[in-house]
């Protein structure tokens, strides 16, 4: 009973029924579709009833022995062998015979029914009894005949009756009139409980995938695992159809085999055509075909909207297995020549009939590829390259497709087939192609992504770019993506000498570099003194994004924006990405969008929300080969711990983060390292460490150039120095920030600059120009430097003897850090509180008001309902309900859901007073 999922109401329904059983007979006829777990529920039947003191008696049909008279009543009533015995002499010998006990004459049927019913009843006045008949659509007719006897003549003994039968399967059996019990597909809840129990390693991206496939059948569920993982499907190709285990087989097939030829021929046009337009499919045959599977319930034809729809998507896999080689060839060819206007498909179609090598085919999908790209379908056009190749007429030819297809899908972070396999079987094709730019490219990202080092990775793609033949065209895609990486790589080093190549390439440009290579370049290697040139630019590119479609584009947009604080502007392309990636998408974009929301969310408060989804980052690179960047998400979650106070495990992890990098020539990680151990160490109040920290990232009165981390740590440097007393070493810092004129970077640095600058100069005009950068509307949104500069302003108000000053800012800071659930600023910041002499408790009301809506999230928070449950019931999407409480802990005063309840109740009071 414990292995059922989702099956409640119906074990519900059982437990009545043998409630009923007990007190004076009851019968049940069980229906489903073949795998949606009627045997499950029969076993569990039996399993109750044994637990209620019933004899259980068991029998199943079999196609096998349908002909053989009685076999399943000689099932159920075998093991009553000895009662049998003690029956009359005429019903004793007559239900021998028809169950093969004994010889004699063939008894009437009408004797045999009376027979096993006055057995059962008299077997009964002893112990309640419980009849299973499993499949009895296969049951021979006298077997059917005298279940549906005894099934009307239960009432008033102790005997129940449970039959289990197919949906859409005749049998022998009369069963009208008598009561059903329907087994239901199970919920998508209840199926993702039983894949996780069942396969709790299964990849999210399959996991999807098999939910949608099965649509809640039990068998289903539990079978097409293996085959999915082994034979992975795409967007693109032309039906979503999948090999299926030999038992899913038998299931589906038996009613296909039954049909017409026509009938069969058109269900496989149907299924091959993939998009149920009724249209094409009645281009190529006539409909009528389609009435002997519409009456077997296997498909349901829509003229009204010209749909044809499959009872459910394992049906096609079983159309297209029962069909032979020639059959699907002559499909795939009729639905080609009425798809003249799709040209995409139609290669698609032309591609799976095709029989041998047809250059024609294999242009028409190399062209289809483009298309599929553009729809952010990386492992399509994949898919589709890699079959272009199998059909190309020359090596050169398959060599190209073939080099295409592994850069396309290693850019995309793994996507699609074995990515080096596919370059080794370019170069077996034709030696050259392993000198092209696209087959260095590939060869430095999969070199990555299995563990290899970046230096090495630098030498290889900088050795073809630099002796390609390629013109230095900054219009030439191949050399354009293969410069985008070598930016990449050459982020990961943080080497001065890499910049140096990379400078060094970039001006052998005779045509400037695309825009967004042009912005990325003037950016990322050194954001502090290149990157206020750039921001004109690079806000051309952000409003860009609302409709771009291309998603390599949108991420490497979102680097660069990255270090100019303008992550914000790409929470809705980031999503997007997200929410692609989750359905099955490219995962180094879906890594990418993750990324850059965990950044967002660090910097401006949703630390709830950052956790996940680092989390789930780091899940997704180590299951989806995007393993190389997993360091952005220790990074994350390291910041995150480090803020929240759970200080071991922040250093664990930026131990482990470092331990990743060294091997792998990743010096960038192992500086970033050090950003969660400053947190950490300010977090215990230990400054003499955070110190040290900041400073191994960009030494005091410097900052490092080609480290853009160093403007992550001015802050913290300052204020760790301001408290171990080297003053000087603060002042430098602040005097080399405003040198760089880090403040025209964002609104962000200027806050930051003049944070530092009034814990340094320590003037009534550094402190006039805070106050002034602190009431801008948009200074709340960088929420964690917000209220640690007002924090640490505080305290230097408060020595200042301005404990009135210091308090409005340590109520707001307070607000904050509870709002992220900072609890050691926090701590700090109730101790300062009370320095200034305030005596209100946390639970104190901030002047602000709910608005409406807020208070409805909230009082349904407060009930106990989750985020998904709230968007549920008042119709908006999770993550509008956590914005809502996002703002809600803040003007509540709480930092988290446990204290809504009485916070709540208090702005009812205040509300009513008011």
């Amino acid at each position: 009973m414990g292995g059922l999922f989702g099956r409640e109401a119906e074990l519900a329904h059982i437990e009545r029924f043998l409630e009923s059983v007990r007190s004076g007979g009851d019968i049940r006829m069980l229906r489903g579709d073949a795998g949606i777990g009627k045997s499950a529920l029969l076993a569990t039947t039996a399993e109750l009833a044994a637990d209620k003191g019933m004899r259980v008696l068991r029998a199943s049909g079999s196609e096998f022995e349908a002909t053989i008279s009685y076999s399943v009543l000689h099932q159920l009533l075998v093991p009553l062998r000895e009662e049998i015995e003690h029956l009359p002499p005429g019903l004793r010998d007559a239900l021998t015979v028809a169950l093969g006990l004994g010889p004699g004459a063939a008894p009437a049927a009408l004797l045999v029914c009376n027979a096993a019913l006055s057995l059962l009843a008299t077997v009964a006045e002893q112990t309640p009894i419980l009849l299973l008949v499993d499949d009895v659509q296969w049951a021979d007719r006298p077997s059917a005949v005298a279940l549906g006897f005894i099934a009307r003549r239960v009432q008033r003994s102790p005997i129940g009756v449970v039959v289990s039968s197919r949906t859409g399967t005749g049998s022998h059996l009369d069963w009208r009139g008598l009561a059903e019990l329907e087994a239901q597909p199970l919920t998508e809840e209840a199926a993702a409980r039983l894949v996780d129990a069942r396969f709790p390693e299964l990849p999210s991206h399959v996991r999807r995938r098999l939910l949608d496939l099965a649509q809640g059948n039990p068998l289903a569920l539990v079978e097409l695992p293996g085959t999915l993982l082994r034979s992975p499907a795409h967007e693109c190709e032309p039906t979503v159809v999948v090999p299926l285990s030999e038992r899913l087989q038998r299931l589906y097939s038996a009613r296909i085999a039954e049909l017409p030829y026509d009938t069969r021929r058109l269900l496989l046009i149907a299924t091959f055509e993939g998009h149920g337009d009724l249209r094409v499919v009645r281009g190529i045959a006539d409909l009528a075909h389609l009435a002997s599977a519409e009456r077997a319930q296997i498909l349901t034809v829509d003229d009204a909207k010209a749909r044809v729809t499959f009872r459910h998507p394992l049906m096609k896999s079983a159309i297209v297995a029962s069909a032979t080689h020639e059959e699907r060839r002559l499909a795939h060819l009729a639905i080609a020549d009425v798809l003249t206007g799709d040209p995409g498909r139609r290669a698609w179609h032309l591609a799976e009939a095709a029989d041998g090598p047809d250059e024609t085919v294999a242009a028409l999908l190399e062209q289809s590829a483009q298309g599929i790209l553009r729809r952010g379908d990386v492992p399509g056009a994949v898919a589709a390259l890699v079959r272009a190749a199998e059909l190309s007429a020359t090596k050169e030819n398959r060599a190209r497709r073939l080099v295409e297809a592994a850069w396309l899908g290693a850019e995309a972070g793994g996507a699609g087939n074995d990515l080096g396999l596919l370059l080794a079987d370019a170069r077996a094709a034709s030696p050259d192609s392993a000198t092209s730019l696209r087959a260095a490219n590939a060869a430095a990202l999969l070199m990555l992504d299995s563990g290899g080092d970046v230096h090495t990775a630098i030498r290889l793609l900088a050795g073809a770019v630099e002796s390609g033949d390629h013109g230095w065209k900054g219009e030439d895609p191949s050399l354009d993506e293969a410069v985008q990486t070598l930016l990449l790589l050459c982020w990961y080093t943080g080497s001065p000498e890499k910049w140096a190549l990379y400078r060094r390439i970039l001006d052998q440009f005779e045509t400037g570099p695309s825009d967004v290579l042009a912005v990325t370049s003037a950016i990322i290697p050194d954001p502090v003194r290149t990157g206020a040139a750039a921001r004109p630019a690079l806000e051309a590119l952000l409003h860009s994004l609302a409709g771009e479609k291309d998603f390599a584009r949108a991420m490497r947009i979102g680097f660069a924006a990255s270090y100019l604080d303008r992550l914000g502007d790409l929470r809705g392309a980031s999503w997007r990405l997200v929410q692609h990636g989750r359905a099955g998408g490219a995962p180094r974009t879906q890594v990418g969008a993750l990324m850059y929301l965990c950044l967002d969310d660090h910097l401006t408060g949703r630390w709830d929300e950052a956790e996940q989804l680092a989390q789930e980052g780091q899940e997704l690179c180590a299951t989806r080969g995007s393993q190389f960047l997993i360091f952005n998400f220790l990074y994350c979650r390291a910041l995150l711990a480090a803020g929240r106070g759970r200080v071991g495990e922040a250093f664990e992890l930026a131990d482990e983060l470092t331990q990743w990098a060294v091997p792998r020539g990743v010096d960038l990680a192992v500086t970033i390292a050090y950003h969660p151990r400053v947190l950490a160490a300010a977090a215990q109040g230990d400054a003499e460490s955070a110190y040290r920290y900041a400073t191994a990232i960009s030494p005091a009165g410097e900052l490092a150039p080609f480290v853009q981390v160093a403007t992550s740590v001015m802050f913290d440097l300052v204020e760790a120095a301001l408290r171990t007393g080297r003053t000087a070493e603060a002042r430098a810092h602040a005097d080399a920030m405003r040198a760089a004129d880090v403040a025209s970077l964002s609104p962000r640095m200027a806050l930051i600059q003049h944070g530092v600058d009034a814990l340094v100069l320590d003037d009534e005009a550094a402190g006039v120009r805070l106050e002034k950068a602190l009431a801008e509307p948009n200074a709340e949104r960088w929420l964690f430097e917000a209220s640690r500069i007002r924090l640490a302003f505080a305290e230097s108000l408060r020595r200042r003897k301005e404990p009135l000053a210091a308090r409005a800012h340590l109520l707001n800071a307070r607000i904050g850090f509870a709002a992220m659930g900072a609890e050691p600023w926090l701590a700090r910041t109730v101790h300062e509180l009370r320095a200034t002499g305030y005596r209100h408790g946390p639970a104190h009301l901030p002047p602000t008001a709910l608005t409406d809506q807020e208070i409805e999230i909230a009082e349904l928070a407060a009930g106990g309902l989750t985020n998904k449950q709230i968007a549920e019931r008042l119709h908006l999407s999770h993550h509008t309900v956590s914005a809502h409480l996002y703002r809600i802990f803040p003007k509540l005063g709480i930092t988290a859901r446990a204290g809504l309840r009485d916070a709540l109740a208090g702005q009812g009071s205040a509300r009513r007073r008011r």
